[in-house]
């Protein structure tokens, strides 16, 4: 008996993706061999059997996965664009003084030598780095002095990201004196937020992005955080990579820096604290309590011999529940990295190979910075309805073959050297191992000549120990 049921209409896509090993990082953590994902606009349409999407989408472009790995964008929890991608290596291995004297010597001085140039030119070297490496999406670290000319940047290479403004509002001298940063430091909060809100999909928009340690008063504290609640964003922060962060709080405060926080009211699931090496028991469970969020930078934190291997509690943290993100710091912008930095220290340190297994160090990377950046329901996963955020991984590479368990290989043995391909919003901005957005040629050669400036005018000595004739 003949079917004369009427067939479906194939249904019209941008881009169909099709014959991918693809990992989803959906609830069900479905990895589908021979798979494909179909995008309309800047969102996913279906994701599935290849066999199946061919069958159902016509789409205007059609682009053959068969040796590619499919993964969502990788989510950077906490890098420096501006200060550090132009200087990045010229600081040596070890430097005289303690973490503060570090910081006013050898980073703060760099940063401030930038000109609004640079700091464009550092934000579009920064989001290459990362697109190049699979990051789709970032939490700027606070340290922009010139928003204006970092978004035009960042907006010009397609990446999404959060971004605010140097705030510091704690000042020496008379009250006077004190008030009137307090005033100001607001001011700046307020307007960035108004001028880049994150209404509308922005990929990029500004958060009250605070520096953190003991840099600002309470004031500013809440602040920042009555913004965030308002409008619906998120609050970002460096807190106790060092002993010094704790002791001037229980010095000046009369408790640690996560118990003055809590005391606030500025803790909550849109609160991101970078590093937070030395917390106590009570600190780790009111943090876990409000759903505040902890970024966790392995590498900077081992360059910077943070102590984390010793002091480190980010194990008992996850088992608490605590939402714990990636981020790279200033220390290189390859987040995959970082996955298998993670994975690997604490199995060490423990001496138990059960913890940080390959799965959810990789959720860290991706599903625990979405969520941190308030955006889990938009990216963070291969699914129907969410954003267009993807990277293809090509499989034909050394690090690659033989690939035996997707996962597993994505956190032990790749990392960013293997993106061929990134979709963002559902436009592409990666193809064949080049940014599409930017002229990367042009690119280099002036970052080169911006950080040779930059470094002559701090006069930092070049510090090395072999010759460079």
């Amino acid at each position: 008996m003949t079917d004369t049921r009427p067939t479906e209409p194939a249904r019209p896509a941008d881009t169909l993706i099709s014959g991918a090993l693809i990992v989803t990082m959906d609830p069900a953590r479905r990895v589908i061999t021979d798979g494909a994902v179909a995008i309309c606009g800047n969102r996913i349409a279906a994701v599935g059997k290849r066999t199946e999407l061919e069958g159902v989408f016509t789409a205007r472009r059609t682009v053959d996965a068969r040796r590619f790995m499919l993964t969502p964008g990788f989510v950077n929890g906490h890098v420096h664009i501006t200060g550090d991608p132009l200087t990045r290596g010229s600081m040596p291995d070890h430097v005289d003084g303690d973490f503060a004297e570090v910081l006013s010597r050898w980073v703060i001085p760099r940063f401030l030598a930038h000109t609004e140039d640079d700091e464009h030119l550092s934000a579009r070297l920064a989001a290459v780095q990362m697109l190049r490496t699979g990051t789709t999406s970032f939490i700027e670290a606070g340290t922009i002095r010139f928003l204006d000319a970092v978004v035009a940047g960042l907006e010009q290479a397609g990446i999404r990201g959060r971004v605010g403004c140097w705030v510091e509002g704690r000042v020496a001298g008379d009250r006077a004196a004190q008030t009137t940063a307090i005033d100001e430091a607001i001011r700046m909060l307020e307007q960035e937020v108004a001028r880049y809100p994150a209404s509308s999909g922005a990929r990029i928009a500004a958060w009250p992005i605070l520096i953190g340690h003991s840099t600002n008063p309470d004031e500013i504290w809440k602040c920042a955080k009555s913004l965030a609640d308002a409008n619906h964003l998120g609050v970002s922060a460096h807190m106790s990579p060092a002993a010094a962060d704790p002791e001037w709080y229980l010095k000046n405060a009369g408790c640690r820096p996560v118990e003055h926080l809590a005391a606030l009211g500025v803790l909550g699931s849109n609160l991101c604290l970078t590093h937070v090496v030395h917390v106590s028991d009570r600190e780790m469970q009111l943090l876990a309590d409000s759903g505040t969020n902890v970024i966790f930078c392995p590498s900077a934190a081992l360059k910077g011999a943070f102590g984390v291997t010793v002091s480190g509690r980010y194990p008992e943290m996850r088992a608490m529940g605590v939402n714990i993100g990636l981020g790279t710091d200033g220390f290189g912008s390859d987040l995959m990295r970082e996955v298998g930095c993670v994975a690997a220290l604490f199995k060490d340190v423990r001496r138990d190979t059960e913890i940080f297994p390959a799965g959810d160090v990789l959720a860290m990377g991706i599903l625990n910075g979405a969520r941190a950046m308030g955006l889990s329901h938009e990216i963070g996963s291969l699914e129907a309805g969410r954003k267009a955020d993807l990277v293809l991984h090509d499989l034909d590479r050394p690090e690659w073959r033989p690939l035996l368990n997707a996962v597993n290989h994505l956190v032990w043995c790749a990392d960013g050297r293997g993106v061929h391909s990134v979709w963002v919003d559902g436009r592409q901005v990666v193809d064949d191992f080049r940014c599409t957005t930017v002229d990367e040629e042009e690119l280099y050669v002036r970052a080169q000549h911006a950080g040779e400036a930059i470094i002559k005018r701090v006069g930092l000595p070049q510090v090395s120990g072999w010759p460079v004739e």
